[in-house]
């Protein structure tokens, strides 16, 4: 009903089997997916509304204090957050892209909010034909806090970035595909078929080496080609 929203008990399943996955070395690769119709519908947000009006009220309660620091403000003095990688739920994109075993999200449908998050953790994008995708933060008058931020400007630009961020417009895959946010699309009856056919050369190939690549991959980001 909720088209797999993630909420603590959905996240914390997850990173269970995260934890098996990193500890089992018979377990080579990750496929990531959710239950038909949707990928993931983002958060579970049952409790907005509540926090919505929590905040009307503390900002009329608070009209005659001096203004509040602006937008940058607030997040220059929260740059180093003070939450640790305990908080699970809220890691579970950065520890997505971390693993250190090749990784593949398999998009069977909308993937809203974190969970387009966690679709681009992932190391490779494989859509049905009838997958979206949506940076939905900003219509609960949210910011991402997946680390989109970080990712989609090295996968898509600047431009692309901020434009779905700001509209929170869902794409169709194929135009996910033209920005270079997916790897490929499929037609959705061949989505499993191709995504598994994938995962087996991958878990086929020498995934040490793999593991090496990609933390070349990711230190490239910060480094001079020297």
């Amino acid at each position: 009903r909720t088209r797999n929203a993630l909420g603590a008990e959905m996240s914390e399943e997850i990173n269970q089997e995260l934890d098996r996955l990193e500890t089992d070395p018979d377990l080579r690769v990750l496929v990531l997916t959710g239950k038909d119709p949707a990928f993931c519908s983002g958060a579970n947000v049952r409790r907005f509304d509540q926090n919505i009006r929590d905040r009307e009220q503390q900002r009329e309660q608070a009209a005659s204090e001096p203004p509040p620091p602006s937008a940058w403000e607030r997040m220059e003095a929260r740059w180093m957050p003070s939450a640790t990688q305990s908080d699970r739920s809220r890691f579970l994109p950065l520890r997505l892209y971390n693993l250190q075993k090749p990784s593949i999200a398999m998009v069977n449908g909308y993937a809203m909010g974190i969970g387009m998050g966690m679709s681009i953790s992932c190391d490779i994008r494989i859509a049905s034909d009838k997958a979206g995708f949506s940076e939905a933060f900003i219509r609960n008058g949210l910011i991402p806090a997946d680390g989109s931020c970080w990712q989609l400007p090295r996968m898509i630009g600047l431009g692309n970035t901020l434009l779905l961020q700001y509209l929170a417009d869902i794409i169709p895959a194929e135009e996910a595909y033209r920005i270079g946010l997916v790897n490929r699309v499929v037609p959705h009856d061949d989505l499993m078929g191709a995504t598994m056919e994938l995962a087996q050369r991958l878990a086929q190939g020498p995934t040490y080496s793999m593991s090496l690549i990609k933390w070349l991959v990711h230190k490239s980001i910060h480094s001079d080609l020297e």
